[in-house]
């Protein structure tokens, strides 16, 4: 019985031992399936600036997806240039590579962090190497050396403002041809309007001239021929001597003429009102009772008519000063009212051409964007602007801005935040439409917590600490909303926002506006973005959304720096 347990239990020991050995031999195959990495660099040794070439190499099944590391994941030291990936077949695997050239512009010794590589749903790691910059030595006998220049301001750019400005231009541009070319601009007369605007007497000589090109008497259209050539008389006498001789009859015209001989107005003849009469009776025949003269009866009436507007020319008085002065002055009124009548119709064409323009934009664009536009706005100026992308502190923090932040005073900077070395960047202030500030903390290592869970407390009191400074500095009726937050580059924080009302420049009147500050930490290094930010500010959240987007930071690494 002793000996059949024993046979028992020892088959059971060698049924564990060939599973334990099968287990390891199905480990390594799957490790072998997964991949192996490798990484080495061509020197640990350079001189601040030198570059390093750090090399990946990863081997993995043909099928695999291989993903290696992207942007800066080697600080400290500064990802200057990364090459393509690179491919060699080994077997049934394929052996993938990519070089990484590293610098470092202070000398000590650094470290290059465990990168990480994922093949496929599995991770692996390369090993950490560590490297030494050495200082470039300087002879101080030969080359002297000198203080660091003070911060200096830069003028801006020019933006987008010459582009809006050649737009305005070539509206008024438009605008101005338009008002030259219909309304201001001397047209070329027409040959009518050149006639019309020939005294009576030319205008009648040139028309008794142009009887015979019109060929009334070559076709015979006698009654058209009597027409023109009474309609001239007429017209003549209607301007010169008697206003009513165009709808008077025959007869009430020749009485009329008669009447004016009587009474010593215009000194006639007696033939040249028979004359007249004449051959107005004449043509009354031709047109109404269908008579037809002989052809050189009719141009020796075109010829009695040449001759009396002639006679009647010489009838006519000459006008009197006064009768020149106020004709001279009729013209200057006309002249001014006409004058008038176009700046008033440039100013309408001007106006119009406008409000078409800014109701066209508005459309298209909106009418609060036009406005911003023409007018002018702070922060859409900004959006616009040309934007600025840098890393500010150590560990540093990568993050856009519309302008560059500028370094906070270190008194300034230990009063925000006490207890920690801090570094601190800003741009603008709570009195502005937009603040901006990033802020990187040592805290001090007896102060320095370990354990995660104490690391959120931490986080949490360094806060609520910032809030009670900012009620210090005069920020009131501020309510804070806390969440976990994600950069896009993935690390790990806590975003606390909310809204508060903020000082102006006048004591006694706050404004509304929103705020978020961002924090994350590592260790014993805090890493801080805070935003403030107008209420209903379309463009300042424009803004901020831009901003929070670009934020960069590497979470595993953001307190590794050895000492020199």
């Amino acid at each position: 019985m002793i000996s059949m347990f024993s046979n028992i239990t020892i088959a059971k020991i060698q049924n564990k031992n060939i599973t334990f050995v099968l287990g390891c031999l199905l480990f390594l195959i799957s490790l072998s399936l997964q991949g192996q990495v490798r990484s080495e660099v061509d020197t640990t040794t350079i001189r601040i600036g030198e570059q390093i070439k750090f090399k990946i190499e990863v081997e993995a099944d043909s099928s695999a997806l291989v993903i290696f590391p992207e942007g800066q994941t080697f600080l400290p030291l500064e990802a200057v240039e990364a090459t393509e990936v690179d491919s060699l077949r080994k077997e049934s695997n394929i052996i993938f590579s990519r070089i990484y050239k590293l610098t470092q512009f202070d000398s000590g010794y650094y470290t290059i962090p465990t990168q990480k590589i994922l093949v496929g749903d599995n991770t692996l790691f390369t090993d950490s190497l560590r490297i030494r910059v050495n200082a470039i030595e300087v002879d101080t006998t030969k080359q002297k050396l000198y203080d660091i220049k003070p911060i200096i301001e830069v003028d801006k750019s020019s933006g987008n403002w010459w582009k809006w400005l050649l737009l305005i231009f070539l509206v008024l541009g438009i605008i101005a041809f338009i008002i030259y070319w219909f309304i201001w601009r001397k047209k070329p007369l027409t040959e009518e309007e050149e006639i019309a605007s020939l005294p009576p007497y030319d205008r009648a000589k040139l028309a008794i001239d142009k009887l015979d090109e019109k060929g009334f008497l070559r076709s015979l259209k006698l009654k058209d021929y009597y027409s023109e050539l009474t309609f001239i008389i007429r017209k003549y006498l209607d301007e010169k001597v008697y206003d009513h001789a165009l709808e008077s009859t025959t007869d009430e015209l020749i009485t009329r003429l008669q009447l004016l001989k009587d009474g010593n107005q215009f000194p006639f003849t007696k033939e040249t009102i028979s004359n007249i009469g004449s051959i107005l009776k004449r043509a009354d025949l031709v047109k109404f009772a269908k008579s037809a003269p002989d052809i050189a009866l009719a141009e020796m009436d075109k010829a009695t008519i040449a001759k009396e507007i002639e006679h009647i020319k010489d009838c006519l008085p000459e006008p009197t000063e006064e009768e020149k002065l106020l004709d001279l002055a009729y013209k200057q009124e006309q002249e001014r009212k006409k004058k008038r009548r176009k700046i008033t119709l440039s100013v309408i064409m001007a106006l119009s051409l406008i409000l078409l323009t800014y109701v066209g934009f508005g459309v298209k664009y909106g009418f609060g964007y036009v406005n911003d536009t023409i007018i002018g706005n702070e922060s859409k100026s900004l959006l616009e602007g040309e934007w600025v992308k840098s890393a500010y502190g150590f560990p540093p923090i990568w993050i856009e801005t519309p302008e560059v932040l500028k370094r906070m005073d270190s008194s300034e900077a230990a009063q925000l935040n006490e207890n920690m070395k801090t570094t601190m960047f800003f741009y603008g202030s709570f009195k502005d439409n937009l603040y901006i500030r990033t802020g990187t903390s040592q805290v001090l290592k007896t102060q320095a917590e370990t354990a995660d869970k104490q690391k959120a407390i931490n986080m949490s009191a360094i806060v609520e600490a910032n809030l009670k400074k900012w009620e210090a500095l005069g920020v009131r009726n501020i309510l804070t909303k806390t969440e976990k937050y994600t950069t896009p580059n993935g690390a790990e924080g806590l975003k606390t926002y909310g809204t508060a009302e903020f000082p102006t420049e006048s004591s006694e009147i706050f404004k509304s506006g929103e705020y978020a500050i961002y924090s994350f930490t590592t260790e014993n290094v805090v890493q801080q973005i805070a935003l403030v930010w107008p209420t209903d500010d379309e463009y300042a959240n424009d803004i901020i959304q831009r901003v929070v987007d670009s934020i960069e930071l590497i979470p595993d690494e953001l307190a590794k720096e050895e000492d020199d």
